[in-house]
């Protein structure tokens, strides 16, 4: 059985989309679902808050570029949970890429050999802050796309244009069955109007799609990745990890039907 890919992207930095992918990972781990992260930012801050260095030749580089088998660049970051980092040279990877014939297929050729060897359920991918090549591999790779959207007028903007890649992507024949699998509200505060009034206007729009718990803004968030530690090691009892529990609880049930041991 394949594993449920997932993109977790958004063009926009700092809307907490590798805090979503790592801590998300985690979870879905906790649950007893085999997971593994790939870290496609160039600036590596999934593999960092995961407490490993960015290596020349141990990351997804050389078989990004190659379309290669990425199972000896898996690495095993907590129990149930892999990682694929990033590396030194990935930031080059883009122009490298736009001379192939292949150049956005190049990932999945990749997973798809990897989930040969590895009994892996979910795949997240922490794509760049862009919808440069390496953001589109991810989402030509993936079954879905879960966008992290930033309690402020601003990152309305920038949604419909992420969401439109989806039906590039499927009009272009290069992922037919690619789908918005959901948008998270990130850096939330319910106490606040404007976050209920960024809430109310997703809704408005993608209202099946919005996922019900929203990532508070939470100071023990900010601080788990200068530790090397997931919200669940380094507080499980903050707002936060409650926060991420209940997104993976619903992550579960609108993608991994069944697959949870608990």
């Amino acid at each position: 059985m394949s594993a449920v890919t997932i993109a977790i992207a958004n063009q926009k930095g700092g809307v907490g989309k590798t805090t979503t992918t790592v801590n998300l990972g985690d979870a879905l781990a906790r649950s007893g679902i085999p997971t593994l992260i790939v870290d496609l930012d160039p600036q590596a801050n999934a593999t960092s808050s995961l407490g490993f260095e960015k290596k020349p030749g141990e990351g997804v580089y050389e078989p990004l570029l190659t379309g290669g088998d990425l199972s000896s660049r898996a690495i095993a970051a907590r129990k149930n949970l892999w990682l694929v980092p990033s590396e030194l040279d990935l930031a080059a990877a883009e122009l490298e890429l736009s001379s192939q014939k292949e150049y956005l297929t190049n990932l999945k050729a990749s997973l798809s050999q990897l989930q040969k060897g590895k009994k892996i359920q979910a795949i997240l991918i922490d794509c760049p802050p862009t919808l440069g090549l390496l953001s589109m591999n991810s989402l030509t790779a993936a079954d879905h796309l879960i966008v992290t959207l930033q309690s402020e007028y601003l990152a309305l903007e920038g949604l419909g244009q992420i969401v439109g890649v989806i039906d590039q992507l499927k009009e272009s024949k290069l992922n037919k069955t690619l789908s918005l699998g959901g948008i998270v509200m990130t850096m939330y505060d319910g106490r606040t109007k404007l976050s209920q009034e960024v809430y109310a206007e997703a809704c408005k729009h993608y209202k099946k799609k919005m996922f019900k718990n929203q990532i508070p803004r939470n100071i023990r968030l900010s601080e788990c990745p200068s530790f090397g530690q997931t919200i669940f090691e380094y507080d499980p009892k903050s707002p936060g990890a409650l926060a991420y529990q209940n997104l993976a609880k619903e992550v579960i049930k609108r993608f991994f039907s069944g697959s949870s041991k608990k």
